[in-house]
């Protein structure tokens, strides 16, 4: 069993992969910005009165945040070996964008890139100690491949998968393992305007849970780095 930190575990995604794994057994961490939003739903701390389930403030754009989630976590659980990165947002600013969203570029850029890099920083000294840590990263298709005019969001999640890549890197020797999850549509809050494409069709939260959870158990030999999901086809050209 793993002691694993969690973001964006309050919906979608996150709140698939979290429930799956609390399941399981594994100690876990969730990083939430509004604990209130966690309130009589499935991940309630008071209705799960565990030692190994928390529910810590957290929030990517505060860069001393991560410390001290990371610092009661190993009080908590004494050590930490797994990541799962699944914090996002998504806006649509294209490439001329007004004045007035050069704010949501900003933003962008300090959730779904500088947040994943400052979290990882602070809980690398711990992943280090383990020789089989694991960090998970929910990328995006858009992090491979610019599609249509969405230039802000693209242009974070290709960082994203950079930094990914210098993961894996800086960790290899150190048995630290870096899978980037990348998806098309999946059936979350984030797609609910999208009306041309059937919900049902699309990849489902539960998918991807069940996907992190057999990372976990794979040996350091076998980790892939990169998974792209398909539900539609993607040209290549």
């Amino acid at each position: 069993m793993r002691e694993i930190l969690i973001t964006g575990a309050s919906r979608g995604i996150g709140k698939a992969i979290a429930l799956k794994l609390l399941k399981e057994g594994h100690a876990i961490s969730l990083g939430v910005r509004n604990k209130e939003d966690l309130m009589n739903t499935d991940l309630d701390p008071n209705l799960n009165n565990s030692k190994k389930f928390i529910v810590h403030k957290y929030d990517a754009t505060d860069k001393d945040s991560s410390k001290e989630w990371v610092k009661n976590t190993v009080k908590a659980f004494g050590k930490i070996n797994t990541i799962i990165h699944c914090a996002g947002i998504f806006k649509r600013t294209n490439l001329i964008f007004n004045d007035n969203e050069i704010k949501d570029i900003e933003y962008l850029w300090k959730v779904n890139v500088l947040g994943p890099w400052i979290l990882t920083k602070d809980a690398w000294k711990y992943l280090s100690n383990h020789n089989s840590s694991r960090i998970i990263v929910l990328v995006s298709m858009s992090g491979k491949r610019s599609k249509g005019n969405l230039a802000s969001y693209s242009m974070s999640k290709f960082a994203l998968m950079s930094l990914c890549q210098t993961m894996r890197n800086e960790g290899w020797n150190q048995g630290i393992r870096v899978t980037a999850i990348c998806p098309g549509w999946v059936n979350t809050d984030m797609a609910k305007e999208i009306n041309n494409f059937p919900k049902e069709d699309m990849t489902q939260a539960n998918d991807i849970a069940n996907i992190c959870s057999n990372l976990l158990e794979l040996p350091n030999s076998s980790v892939p780095f990169e998974i792209a999901l398909n539900c539609q086809l993607e040209r290549t050209s």
